[in-house]
């Protein structure tokens, strides 16, 4: 235990306690410790809510930096301020044992004005916002940052305020015991509060050795299942978005809310599981709010504050919305629905020499008709080397792949030429592959594997792009639309298919949802 442990940490009163309190505990199991003060941009800027501060980690951040320079070797912080992911190189390495995690209300006087219908309260956290507006809408809420005392000083300077909303922990935590205080027990907290967090750098060996000896198991069960949930909606820890969890015997329970800024709309969630199998407990939670409602609510957090709008023609899955740079709103859903056809089953009863599958539509829609076993293909031709890794799983070897239907036709010229192949394909289709196929004395049978049916959707008028993933999402958004912006496409036959309307169009060199997201991102940041 040679090595002293630098223990970095905000500087005001209540982050320097949580500090000195880890600092403590390390001292007590025999380390040595030092404390190293960084201010946090939280601190620095007072004039703005958190939520329009525009970044995320806003009490975290310096302290990240500070550790990936090797200016400090641990970092001290509320869990309820981490951003759900943290940066690359550093790590989660303890959890304390959570302290009060409810919200209070410090009032003037007396609680007459909870009846008033103009009463004001005030409050930083877009959350304490939301929820109480949504049990007494008609009162007004108004800002309010700064440190703990700094915050009491504000209430008792403005004359008009009737109370501000603090975090039970903050104030147990710096001994202050205001008079008038009524803890909301209504109000759901934001995920991970009470909680104290140690971040590390991930090849510390020695510190996180250290500090997983001040964990504390069910916290962390309980934080790690809160954060999962705030992840999977896609919040910032600043969100309106509330979660707590806790273990009762040998059951876990997940409260989770989320609401619209104004609090007019919310969506609640109530789910208990048996405590070790509560691996999925968050992912149900998310998907229950979802499927209530509550993506739509946090789709339309944030839309006044984002710089640049745009529009992807296919519904992204979560991982895929948080590729999207935070300085733009994405507007998501399917331009074209898919119906899998009903495929003659004699093409089970002889080998197919040579199979072209162009896309994994035409893979599921096989494993739909047939079982993939029986399949005899014995020269399989694809296009995407994700339709290749598919097709490879579940069918059998594929012989040649290639970027797109062009390439392809290209390398089948010797390959194929005086010879027959299936062509396994969709109702709208691009010409190109089999009339060049046919022109060289290939022949083609085509089979419908699948409808392409366009679902056109009306795109706000402000749109700075729009995502486009097949010709057909182009096809289908023309039907309602004018070209609005840059067409961001997924390769060359879909960028040729937008050139027809789009003055600007920019085409992904890997043919992936992720690639084109990235290739938008890329262009607006830059900008």
């Amino acid at each position: 235990m040679e090595k002293t442990i630098r223990i970095g940490t905000r500087d005001s009163e209540l982050a320097m306690w949580q500090a000195k309190t880890v600092q403590e505990q390390l001292e007590y199991l025999g380390y040595k410790t030092e404390l190293i003060a960084v201010k946090a941009t939280g601190d620095l800027v007072l004039n703005k809510p958190i939520y329009k501060l525009g970044i995320t980690g806003v009490f975290t951040r310096n302290l990240d930096i500070a550790m990936l320079n090797h200016d400090i070797d641990i970092a001290v912080h509320s869990l309820k301020d981490v951003p759900t992911v943290l940066p690359e190189g550093i790590v989660q390495a303890a959890v304390l044992r959570r302290g009060p995690s409810e919200d209070v209300l410090v009032f003037k006087d007396n609680e007459e004005f909870l009846a008033q219908k103009d009463a004001i309260i005030a409050t930083g956290s877009l959350r304490r916002k939301a929820q109480w507006l949504h049990r007494y809408p008609s009162h007004k809420v108004v800002g309010l940052r700064g440190n703990v005392n700094t915050r009491l000083q504000k209430i008792k300077d403005n004359e008009d305020w009737n109370g501000a909303i603090f975090a039970a922990a903050g104030l147990k935590r710096i001994g202050i015991k205001p008079e008038n205080i009524v803890t909301l027990s209504w109000m759901i907290p934001a995920p991970a509060q009470g909680a104290i967090m140690i971040t590390t750098l991930q090849d510390d060996e020695f510190c996180r050795e250290a500090c997983a000896k001040l964990n504390h198991e069910e916290t962390e069960i309980c934080t790690s299942v809160e954060r999962k949930f705030l992840n999977l909606l896609e919040g910032g820890c600043s969100a309106p978005i509330g979660a707590l969890c806790y273990i009762n015997g040998e059951e876990i329970t997940l409260k989770g809310i989320v609401l619209s800024e104004d609090g007019t709309s919310k969506k609640e969630v109530n789910k208990t599981v048996k405590l070790r199998k509560h691996k999925y407990l968050a992912q149900d939670a998310a998907e229950i709010i979802i499927n209530r409602g509550g993506k739509k609510l946090m789709s339309n957090y944030g839309k006044f504050e984002k710089k640049y709008k745009i529009c992807s023609t296919k519904k992204l899955t979560v991982v895929q919305s948080k590729l999207v740079h935070e300085d733009i709103r994405v507007d998501d859903s399917d331009f074209v629905k898919i119906r899998f056809s009903r495929i003659p089953q004699t093409l089970l009863k002889k080998e197919l020499e040579n199979v072209i599958i162009t896309s994994k539509n035409t893979v599921a829609s096989l494993e739909t008709n047939f079982d993939l076993k029986q399949l005899k293909f014995k020269n399989i031709y694809c296009v995407g080397r994700r339709t290749k890794a598919l097709v490879e799983k579940k069918i059998g070897p594929v012989k040649l792949v290639a970027k797109n239907a062009k390439k392809l036709a290209s390398m089948l010229l010797e390959e194929l030429k005086g010879k027959e192949v299936t062509y396994f394909t969709s109702n709208l289709r691009q010409d190109y592959l089999p009339n060049f196929l046919e022109e060289n004395e290939i022949i083609v049978n085509e089979v419908e594997a699948y409808k392409t049916m366009l679902s056109s959707q009306k795109v706000d008028e402000d749109t700075d792009g729009i995502l486009f993933y097949s010709p057909s999402t182009v096809q289908s958004y023309m039907q309602n639309n004018k070209p609005k912006g840059i067409a961001f496409c997924i390769g060359e036959t879909t960028a040729l298919e937008a050139n027809k309307y789009f003055k600007e169009v920019k085409f992904a060199n890997v043919p992936t949802v992720e690639s084109v997201i990235e290739l938008a991102n890329l262009h607006f940041v830059k900008s």
